[in-house]
This record gives structure tokens, C-alpha cells and sequence, in this order.
């Protein structure tokens, strides 16, 4: 997923994309409880990333859920009733008749979309030009010149809301700082006795959930601009400032993403747009602001793609979009937190 790029792209890239989020001087004294959720070492580009101990998602033998929601997003299509015992492609099925469905936004062949299968040669399993078919999953297999969903099946074909045949990359950009008082001393949960993290959290304008702020890894970026750009134009909407107020707030999202950051998860994610021929897969990295100092004080403000923004805290009672509360829970565990 990661491609090898000489060292001055990144910068450069990140100049033109990144820039531009609103700055402020001031911080709150007291980091609000708002909640309305409630119901190794690697490199990447020139971010360093170190793994935690315990980052897993369920194995391949439990079945994905959210991927097999009756109803598909944005959308009133109904997939076709897939049973836990009949997910695995493994298990012969001759009466499964899944829903074929691609949406028109994907139809319309925009340019960050696939053609359709027989329109143009992919080469799945293997970096095809600019664009990553590899898998974390493993080699995939390909039937009737479609992939197959990794993870088995979903009751829908084709391609969904996902532009791409086969694995669909994304990263998320989780950014944490510690709930404090107006001391700054850190807040400790009454009953676990932990000190509590806040994450930035979005409420994602398609489907009104909220999630953690990430998105597609374009064709041929680097893992860690895509983290950095889609935390910048999702919370803090950096395309709408004026270029003079993007030099102003640059170092301080230079210096967070800098900053080790620990990859919290890589792989298949339980999403509800996959389908049996395309499917989400993403890169989670934490990235801490430990002193306060630095992202905290921006003025959370809300993308294009996101509907509201706002800290919120770290608690096992989220409920979140896709595999977002279970990347949280790994954080927690991480930075001996609260859950």
C-alpha cells in the first residue's frame, strides 16, 4: 500500500493539499463531556509509526455484520439474507441470488472509480500502476474476472458505493489529548480510575453516524499524507481558510503528524457499503497531542464531507461507525486509558 517516493514529494504535496485550517490562540480551561454517541516499528512516507501490542480485529472466522446490514447505505436496495453459517465461500450454496448493485455516483465513472469488469484489464493482487489491488488480507480470489470478497459474502455484487474492484484503501487518522481540568490536570474516570482520553470525532454526512475522520487513499499517495489530509479537510475544514491563514497553522499539524504516532490497525474492516466484489481496508494511526498545546487549541470545524465535529470522550458505551469503536478500544489499551 505504501509506494516509495523520493523524500521531497511528501512535503511538497502536503504543502498544496494540506494547508489551511483556522487558527485560534485561545483554549478552553475546561475540555467539555459532550457524548452524543451513546446507546513493531514501521514507516509510513515520513510519519513513524510503532505498533501496539494487542491491535487485532475479529479474525477471518468470525463473520462480518455491518457488511451483511439488510438495507445498503444511501440506497433502497436490499441485499440478499445471508445466515452466519452461509457467509464463508467455502460453504456451497446453490439458491444464493445476492442483489447486483453498483451506485450511479461510481456509475458515472468518475475519476477516482473503476470501470466496470470487462471495460478495462485490472491486475488484481499486485500494485496495478498508481493503484494498490494488494490486500492485508492475502491473495484474494478472482471469479468470473471479478474479485472475491475476502471475508465471504454479503448478499450484494458488484461495486456498491466503493470506486474500486477489489480491496478499497482508507486511512484513519485517530487524534487524542487528555480530558483536564482547568488546572490542566488530567481528568480520572470515577469508576475505572484511568485518565480519559477525547478523540476528534465527525458525524459523516451519508449515512449520520459519527466516526472517526479518515477517507481514500488516492492513487499513488503515500499512507501518511492521506492521514494528514483527510484529518485536515474533514475537521478542520482546510479548504475553505485563505492562504494566510494556512501558514499560520501549518507547523502545528506538521508537528502532531511528526510526531510517533502508533499504527493501531491494518486490514479488512467490517464496513456496511462492502459488497462480494469490493470491500473497505484501512490503516488506523493514533496520533497524540500529550501536552495539550498543539492540535487542541484549533477550532474543530467540519468538512464538506462531514456533517458536525467535536471532541468527545473515550468511552466503551460508542457507538460508532464501521470498526471505529473497536479502534478506540485499542487506543485505550495503548495509552492506559479510560474505557
Amino acid at each position: 500500500m505504501v509506494h516509495s517516493r523520493r523524500q521531497w514529494i511528501g512535503p511538497i504535496r502536503f504543502a498544496l493539499t494540506l494547508l489551511g485550517l483556522p487558527y485560534t490562540s485561545g483554549s478552553c480551561a475546561v475540555r467539555p463531556a459532550s457524548n452524543p454517541f451513546r446507546v513493531s516499528k514501521a514507516n509510513i512516507g515520513y510519519c513513524n509509526f510503532h505498533t501496539t501490542s494487542a491491535w487485532t480485529m475479529p479474525s477471518s472466522a468470525a463473520p462480518h455484520v455491518k457488511s451483511r446490514c439488510p438495507q445498503y447505505p444511501c440506497s433502497n436496495i436490499k441485499r440478499f439474507p445471508v445466515p452466519d453459517d452461509k457467509v464463508g465461500w467455502s460453504q456451497s450454496w446453490p439458491q444464493y441470488k445476492p442483489v447486483i448493485y453498483t451506485a450511479p455516483s461510481v456509475s458515472k465513472k468518475p475519476a477516482w472509480a473503476d470501470p466496470d469488469v470487462g471495460c478495462f484489464s485490472p491486475h488484481f493482487n499486485s500494485v496495478d500502476g498508481a493503484v494498490d489491488r494488494t490486500s492485508f488480507e492475502g491473495t484474494y480470489k478472482v471469479e468470473n474476472g471479478k474479485p472475491l470478497n475476502p471475508r465471504g459474502r454479503t448478499g450484494l455484487t458488484g461495486r456498491g458505493l466503493l470506486g474500486r474492484w477489489g480491496p478499497n484503501h482508507a486511512a484513519d487518522p485517530i487524534v487524542t489529548r487528555w480530558k483536564v481540568d482547568g488546572r490542566g490536570t488530567k481528568i480520572h474516570h470515577s469508576t475505572s480510575k484511568k485518565p480519559i482520553l477525547q478523540f476528534v470525532s465527525i458525524k459523516r454526512k451519508d449515512c449520520g453516524e459519527w466516526a472517526i475522520p479518515g477517507g481514500m487513499v488516492d492513487a499513488g499517495e503515500q499512507v501518511s499524507l492521506t492521514l494528514q489530509r483527510e484529518f485536515s479537510e474533514e475537521a478542520l475544514n482546510s479548504l475553505s481558510v485563505s492562504p494566510a491563514e494556512r501558514a499560520k497553522i501549518h507547523e502545528r499539524i506538521i508537528k502532531l503528524f511528526k510526531s510517533p504516532g502508533f499504527q493501531v490497525f491494518k486490514g479488512y474492516v467490517d464496513d456496511p457499503r462492502n459488497t462480494d466484489n469490493a470491500w473497505m481496508e484501512t490503516v488506523a494511526v493514533n496520533f497524540h497531542d500529550e501536552s495539550g498545546n498543539g492540535v487542541s487549541e484549533l477550532p474543530l470545524q467540519a468538512g464538506d464531507d462531514a456533517g458536525q465535529v467535536q471532541w468527545v470522550d473515550v468511552d466503551s458505551s460508542l457507538a460508532l461507525y464501521a470498526s471505529h469503536s473497536h479502534f478506540l478500544e485499542l487506543v485505550a489499551k495503548e495509552r492506559k486509558a479510560h474505557w
